[in-house]
């Protein structure tokens, strides 16, 4: 987690719920785009990605645990959750979202619908 990892709010009936926004690096190429997300401390059954119409939502909570007998003197990170949605464009497939979660870092594979894949015309000679 970096000095630039921003708090978003997230409204929820009767309330409001505070969460880090984690960074994440998006990388397209011709066939789809890569989202990596840093969620340090977030172990895999606390995490949740959810896409509904057009949105793809990722949250996860962190397991921020003090060994027995031990207390913490300064603690930086006074939000226990992440949370980060994005708009997903019609020209990515959502259907076929592959999810890997290893050590913090979370990447998801978003390809491209198949009326947005390159393809090449073959030309025939007559």
């Amino acid at each position: 987690m970096s000095d630039k990892t921003q708090v978003t709010q997230k409204d929820a009936p009767g309330r409001r719920e505070a969460a880090l926004l984690p960074p994440v690096d998006v990388i397209e190429d011709a066939s789809g785009i890569t989202l990596y997300a840093d969620l340090p401390g977030v172990p895999k059954d606390k995490l949740q990605l959810q896409v509904d119409a057009d949105s793809l939502t990722i949250e996860g909570e962190m397991a921020l645990g003090t060994p027995q007998g031990m207390a913490a003197s300064h603690a930086e990170v006074a939000l226990p959750r992440y949370r980060r949605v994005f708009t997903l464009s019609k020209e990515l497939d959502s259907e076929k979202i592959a999810a890997e979660f290893k050590q913090g870092l979370l990447t998801l594979r978003i390809p491209k619908a198949a009326h947005a894949q390159p393809r090449k015309i073959e030309v025939k000679v007559t």
